[in-house]
């Protein structure tokens, strides 16, 4: 659904999406946050997704996350969707894969626009797309002893 912005004149840049991956590395927010930088822009907003200690009131230990071999391809019809959608001016999306440990990065995501409201509603849709959209599955460890997969 495209939107309609009070900043009449302002259009995205010719290909915003500047980074897209997934990896099974330690991910920075420095290189997200780098690669949407635009002199043009007035407004970054940035979502960092972590490994939490809890869920549904069990504790967590650690999780593993897999994808499908077409994630990275749903990933970027995802962002070029978010891009075509909202005055982007650039867009990066990067998720983990692999086993994680609580406190680590598990996705971090962001968008600048020339105005931070448009920057904060283009990063959020980025996010929750990503979570619905994109073929990536959880298994979580409980404390318990317990498992359970996510998404799957």
């Amino acid at each position: 659904m495209a939107q309609t912005y009070d900043h009449p004149g302002e259009r995205a840049a010719p290909d915003p999406v500047r980074l897209l991956a997934i990896r099974d590395t330690p991910l920075s927010v420095d290189e997200v946050l780098a690669a949407v930088g635009d002199a043009s822009a007035g407004g970054t907003a940035l979502f960092a997704g972590t490994v939490r200690d809890h869920d549904g009131g069990t504790g967590v230990t650690g999780l593993g996350y897999s994808c499908h071999p077409t994630a990275e391809d749903e990933l970027r019809r995802v962002a070029k969707e978010v891009a075509a959608d909202f005055p982007v001016r650039a867009l990066a999306a990067v998720h983990r894969v692999g086993d994680l440990s609580v406190g680590d990065l598990a996705v971090v995501v962001a968008v600048s626009c020339a105005h931070r409201a448009e920057a904060f509603e283009a990063c959020r849709r980025l996010i929750d797309d990503l979570k619905h959209r994109v073929p990536i599955w959880k298994h979580q460890t409980f404390s318990d002893g317990t498992e359970e997969w996510v998404g799957a």
